[in-house]
């Protein structure tokens, strides 16, 4: 079942990209949560047109998401977490974390586009990537040290 994505979903796609999906997934969750349509002739032109009117303001989106990538290659972010005597920190460092201490740095970031690859464990030095566009990924430093 082909369907149109009508916003980004990790692990399937991003937004305005033609996917092919097992036709429960796209008719029990895609479509009745609106997070997709079905692909028929008319909506693939109608997706046509929509890229083609879109086209200028997608490069701007994309320079500005390659600005912030620079940006955020040089910042390193402390997480606080409480660490134990053995050097394990008690519950683990989540995207939301991360995503509010980029906020007291001024830079705004949704933590679903967050993900961190390594469970963080210790305290120590680790990294995140941050998916700000289709074209553009970034890793961020953070150090966990204790309370």
């Amino acid at each position: 079942m082909e369907v149109i994505l009508k916003t980004d979903i990790k692990g399937l796609g991003y937004k305005n990209d033609l996917v092919e999906v097992k036709p429960g997934y796209g008719r029990n969750y895609l479509i009745p949560q609106g997070f997709a349509v079905l692909a028929t002739n008319s909506n693939k032109r109608v997706l046509a047109e929509n890229i083609k009117q879109a086209a200028h303001k997608a490069e701007k989106v994309k320079t500005e998401a390659e600005t912030l990538a620079t940006k955020l290659e040089s910042t390193t972010l402390e997480i606080k977490a409480k660490i134990g005597e053995s050097g394990k920190i008690f519950g683990k460092v989540t995207t939301l974390q991360i995503s509010d201490a980029l906020a007291a740095q001024g830079i705004d970031i949704d933590r679903k586009k967050i993900s961190i690859n390594v469970p963080v464990q210790t305290a120590g030095e680790f990294d995140a990537e941050i998916d700000l566009h289709r074209e553009v990924k970034s890793n961020v430093k953070f150090v966990v040290v204790a309370e």
